[in-house]
């Protein structure tokens, strides 16, 4: 397959996500690993599997094809919210089963397909459909695998594991009220991607009821299909009110107990769950400068305070937070000094300048976590009160897993297992490795590590195959995201780093640059774009810039600088031609929020507060100010059903440019989302952002 067909390859195989193993999950007593995986690297289509760590042996428990399923699942715009967002961020299987639930012990796994409930005995393979009252979405069993909760229609519902008794526990007052599904802020911003918990005797639930009235409405039109009616949908805009978020205890009779915090102080319910010390849950201020985590009554729903955690700019949730181990030991984190601690109890039992990144689970009373000691790589550590930390991976990388029983599965992304590999340890067993069927990618990343400045800002350095020193200078094209949340220079390959290397090999010198903001390197960095999130990450990709020419004398051609990127990357590369014409002479700006006040609360809040209290913050952030001023090629490009950064951001934009007598180009992209899916779509966009920039830069 020859190099110019890696855009098709990553539209055809879900960014080389496709046929890798995913979601994996160990039953209790730890002889089987579960995980979703498909049957190619180009097929999108989610199957259910079990490893047998006695024999090595997998076996294919639940396929969609064999149930007679053979759609897409669930149509996008049937999808809950929280569903839609955990796949973009997960990059995880397109269609067929997605995800899974199971009882205590893993026996039970209940799944939802094309909104209908199947339930999927692990040890024996039986799969049969559950007749259920409404469409199924979040089924998960009960502890001992005898009901199952979901949510449909609204309503929180419980049904038999043998079909009977389907019943709501709780149903909505209005039909901007649901219950057991999170809101658009939790699944996006707080890494809450449920709202429904079993008890551990499987009795009663803990049950989030979302109400979205005091919402904002947007209305989503098909401008590509006229005959559409809009969709309307309710969405919290920085500065307006949020969905009111509240907690309820619910037993199988239906009767009904209200969790009571100071729901006026603490507005977002950022975590809970219940496990055998009871119910519990963490909340955080509007201003994101303070979280309680709460131990709930179960009998009266009264809360008190476990712990506290304040910070001057904000509180950082991270992955799989609070949790607590079997004895009760509270499992948190704590930033001090520039560290970001692993607690117990309010202890840090991390050393300094080892950054947490998630906590994956716990296992009686060990930790299992990810940690950074440098940004570029994530390992995988564990925790106990013997031992203390541990790291568990050593190759250079980003590494993740799950543990339960004393059974490791431990997936490792490095550079000679660039789609990852996933490796099964269990005690007195030989290790075993879950197969995958993901493609190899046509080309070989080469990209250089860097450290640039007084800052040592993390780069990685991409040139086109073939080269050699003395070639003559080559245009620049810098691809950074550049912001908060994600970090691109890594020490294992990711898609981005093959979509960096096609650049380079068009002709370009392609620059990545991980700023102020990204994470990784500890708290001050992180926060280092508080009250200011253009200023600090467009001077750092143009000190690292200027940095590689002197580093390289000869190599890069300063008068042909673009700069390309997606969301706040969109952003930033915007906000380069804009405001540093002389440095940067061509952008390509996809899915870019141009007006901040156009995004959510949870998010755009925590950097530049209420926008009430600190309008100029976002003034100095938006990009309308900027647009008279435009003198360099820039190209916008839009998904058209983006519901995370609205259509609205590079319509107005584009407004304010003609409006100044501005020339640009915007490419609209009819019914795609904010990051799309059409691979046909998705493979053409490559070559079109190539044209743009070729055009804009004098190549050819």
């Amino acid at each position: 397959m020859p190099t110019d067909s890696l855009p098709r390859q990553l539209a055809r195989t879900g960014r080389l996500t496709f046929g890798a193993p995913a979601a994996p999950a160990v039953t209790a007593d730890g002889r089987t690993v579960l995980f979703l995986r498909s049957r190619a690297g180009d097929d999108p289509t989610g199957r259910l599997w079990a490893l047998d760590t006695d024999t090595g042996e997998e076996r294919l428990i639940a396929d969609p094809a064999a149930l007679g399923d053979t759609d897409a699942g669930v149509p996008g715009d049937g999808l809950p919210e929280a569903e839609r967002i955990r796949r973009e961020r997960a990059r995880v299987l397109g269609r067929g089963i997605t995800a899974y639930a199971t009882d205590a012990t893993g026996r039970t796994a209940a799944l939802a397909l094309s909104g209908t409930l199947l339930l999927a005995d692990t040890a024996t393979g039986e799969v049969r459909r559950v007749p259920t009252a409404t469409e199924v979405h979040d089924p998960r069993p009960d502890p001992t695998g005898r009901r199952i909760a979901y949510a449909g229609g609204g309503a929180l519902r419980v049904v038999g594991a043998d079909g009977r008794d389907d019943r709501a526990l709780a149903e909505p007052e209005h039909e901007e009220v649901r219950y057991g599904l999170p809101e658009h802020v939790a699944a996006e911003s707080m890494h809450r991607h449920r709202a429904h918990w079993w008890s551990p005797d499987g009795a009663r639930l803990l049950v989030a009821r979302v109400d979205e009235r005091p919402l904002r409405r947007l209305h989503h039109a098909a401008p590509a299909d006229p005959a559409r009616p809009p969709r309307t949908h309710r969405y919290p805009l920085a500065g307006t009110a949020n969905a009111e978020v509240t907690l309820w205890l619910l037993d199988l009779d239906g009767s009904r107990t209200e969790v009571r915090w100071d729901r006026a102080g603490f507005e977002y319910l950022t975590a809970a769950g219940w496990d055998a010390h009871g119910p519990y849950a963490a909340v955080q201020s509007r201003d994101q400068r303070t979280v309680l985590t709460l131990a709930v009554d179960p009998a009266d729903g009264t809360t008190r305070v476990l712990a506290e955690r304040h910070d001057e700019h904000w509180v950082e949730l991270l992955p799989g937070l609070p949790a607590r181990t079997a004895a009760g030991s509270l499992v948190d984190t704590a930033d001090h000094g520039d560290t970001r601690h692993l607690t117990v109890d309010g202890t840090p039992v991390t050393p300094p300048g080892l950054q947490l990144r998630a906590v994956l689970g716990t296992d009686g009373e060990q930790v299992l976590f990810t940690a950074s000691d440098e940004p570029t790589e994530t390992h995988l550590w564990s925790w106990d009160p013997a031992a203390g930390a541990v790291r568990l991976s050593h190759e250079p990388g980003t590494h993740t897993g799950v543990r339960r029983a004393g059974t490791l599965v431990h997936t490792a992304r490095t550079p000679d297992a660039p789609t990852g590999r996933t490796t099964v340890h269990r005690p007195g067993r030989p290790a075993a490795t879950l197969v995958s069927h993901a493609q190899t990618p046509v080309l070989t990343a080469r990209p250089e590590p860097l450290r640039l400045g007084p800052r040592e800002l993390r780069a990685a350095l991409f040139l086109p195959a073939g080269h050699r020193p003395g070639d003559g200078p080559l245009p620049v094209l810098l691809d950074p995201y550049g912001g908060p949340a994600t970090a691109k220079v890594s020490a294992a390959p990711h898609w981005w780093d093959l979509t960096s290397q096609w650049f380079a090999d068009q002709g370009f010198a392609v620059l990545v640059v991980d700023g102020r903001g990204t994470p990784g390197r500890g708290p001050r960095w992180e926060k280092s774009v508080f009250a200011d999130i253009a200023a600090p990450v467009l001077a750092d990709q143009v000190d690292a810039l200027h940095a590689t020419a002197a580093l390289r004398p000869g190599l890069l051609d300063l008068d042909r600088v673009g700069i390309r990127g997606w969301s706040f990357g969109g952003f930033l590369a915007a906000l380069a031609v804009l405001r540093r014409p002389d440095v940067f002479h061509a952008a390509v700006a996809g899915a870019a929020p141009t007006d901040h006040r156009l995004y959510d609360t949870h998010w755009k809040e925590r950097f530049l507060g209420h926008p009430d209290e600190h309008p100029e913050r976002y003034e100095a952030a938006s990009l309308f100010p900027d647009a008279p001023g435009l003198r360099r090629p820039l190209l916008l490009i839009h998904g058209l059903a983006d519901d995370n950064v609205l259509p609205a951001h590079s319509l107005r934009l584009s407004a304010a440019l003609l409006a100044a007598g501005r020339p640009h180009e915007f490419l609209p992209l009819p019914g795609a989302g904010h990051a799309p899916a059409d691979p046909g779509t998705a493979e053409h966009l490559l070559h079109h952002q190539l044209d743009f920039l070729r055009r804009s830069l004098g190549l050819g």
